[in-house]
């Protein structure tokens, strides 16, 4: 018993596990295995592979197999335009007594031309499903960008924890030594309420921080497509800088038109439209098919009789009501829609490029002023305590000093995340992984 008691004494007082560090890249990783956005696109590729197969099919050869089996009476019946007395319109006797015949067939028949129609068809699906495969790696760059803005956002949510912490601490140093000092009578009662009521204050902004570092983690875990807790943290890692941030959005723009999914996308997509012109041209056209058949047939299994045939049939669309004309006039003006759709990408581009540079231009040196800001605000607090403690300074003077700064460590936290942000906005800007 006693040593039962000593062991639960033991677990209650040993130190927890500590928590599972999740990096930035393990995030990327699990959002490529598990994301279920990821998987979607990837069976939308597969369904439009599968749809050019099959638009292919009419190209080969096109074999079918048939066989029958009849039981049928061979009573006689005239026909329209019998004459009477011909040989089974008068006087036939009818009998219930049946025959069979058996029939096995083989058929098989070859597009041979029909004016690119065919052919135009399929390649406009396989641009479609390369157009696909572009869409796909939107999707990806997408989702590892929300995995990226998710992650800076966990780790400035910690970096905020770690800010009301720290002022928790400093806030309680104070509390303690106001105490001592209203004690021996230095100092007013009025002081003592004040930091009492700081040290709350403080208290309050650590929980609403640690609550915001259990959602941020939470929406981590959604952006990386796991059904997990959020009992891990998220590593003291900065986002590294992107090649050619400092250049110019002339060179980053022309970078991203080369590799970016959805520009590839739409010129596929061009590509698709301009073979469905093609195609519905052909259509204006006749169209040449061979085939060739044999059959064995007879009312007895071990008595049939083969018989061969071979033909070639031509058809020529002479009047569809307009029909074909009308699909030409439509898929031309849908050629033109996606050909603009071309420019309107190209200019999105140029703006998203040149908007994340400035961003990241623009949060370089916004950290740098929050790094001096909270630099000076330590130097601050740092001078306001003395004072305080010689008597000099008021405990108005000492909770400024305090509150600002708690803000400038705020911050910087929110500086540094606004660079991680926009660093992460320029990889997707630029189209890479």
């Amino acid at each position: 018993m006693i040593a039962n008691l000593a062991l639960l004494l033991l677990a209650a007082t040993a130190p927890a596990a500590p928590p599972h560090i999740l990096t930035l890249d393990q995030a990327l990783a699990t959002a490529l295995a598990q994301q279920p956005t990821l998987r979607q696109a990837a069976a939308n590729t597969e369904a439009a592979l599968a749809s050019a197969d099959v638009t292919m099919a009419p190209l080969l050869p096109q074999v079918n197999g048939n066989a029958s089996a009849q039981r049928a009476t061979g009573n006689f019946s005239a026909r329209p335009g019998s004459l009477p007395g011909q040989i089974g319109t008068t006087g036939a006797s009818l009998s219930w007594e049946s025959f069979g015949y058996y029939n096995l067939g083989l058929s098989v028949s070859q597009l041979l031309y029909d004016f690119g129609q065919s052919r135009s068809r399929w390649r406009s699906a396989q641009a479609e499903a390369q157009a696909q495969r572009n869409n796909q790696r939107s999707t990806l760059e997408q989702v590892l960008y929300g995995v990226r803005t998710a992650y800076y956002q966990a780790r400035a949510t910690k970096d905020a924890v770690g800010v009301a912490q720290e002022t928790l601490a400093n806030q309680d140093k104070h509390l303690q030594q106001i105490q001592g000092f209203v004690e021996v009578g230095t100092r007013p009662e009025i002081d003592l309420a004040q930091a009492k009521t700081d040290r709350a204050n403080a208290e309050v902004q650590l929980i609403t921080a640690q609550v915001g570092y259990e959602v941020a983690k939470a929406q981590l875990n959604q952006a990386i497509g796991v059904e997990a807790s959020t009992d891990y943290d998220v590593a003291d890692e900065t986002a590294p800088s992107v090649a050619g941030e400092d250049g110019s959005t002339d060179v980053l723009f022309e970078e991203a038109l080369k590799v970016r999914p959805e520009i590839a996308a739409l010129t596929d997509q061009v590509r698709a439209q301009e073979l469905t012109v093609r195609s519905l041209h052909g259509a204006l056209g006749p169209s040449v098919v061979f085939s060739t058949g044999l059959t064995d047939a007879g009312t007895q299994a071990s008595n049939f009789v083969w018989n061969w045939n071979a033909a070639i049939g031509v058809s020529v669309p002479i009047f569809q009501g307009g029909q074909t004309r009308a699909q030409i006039r439509q898929a031309d003006a849908n050629l033109t829609a996606v050909r603009s759709q071309v420019e309107t990408a190209r200019l999105q581009v140029r703006f998203e490029v040149d908007q994340a540079r400035l961003n990241v231009v623009a949060a370089k040196v916004a950290l740098s002023a929050t790094e001096e800001a909270l630099v000076n605000a330590q130097q601050r607090l740092k001078l306001a305590e003395g004072r305080y403690e010689t008597g000099v300074g008021s405990i108005i003077e000492l909770g400024d000093a305090q509150v600002a700064l708690t803000n400038a460590a705020y911050q910087k936290v929110a500086a540094e995340y606004k660079l991680a942000q926009a660093r992460a906005g320029l990889i997707r800007a630029l189209g890479l992984d």
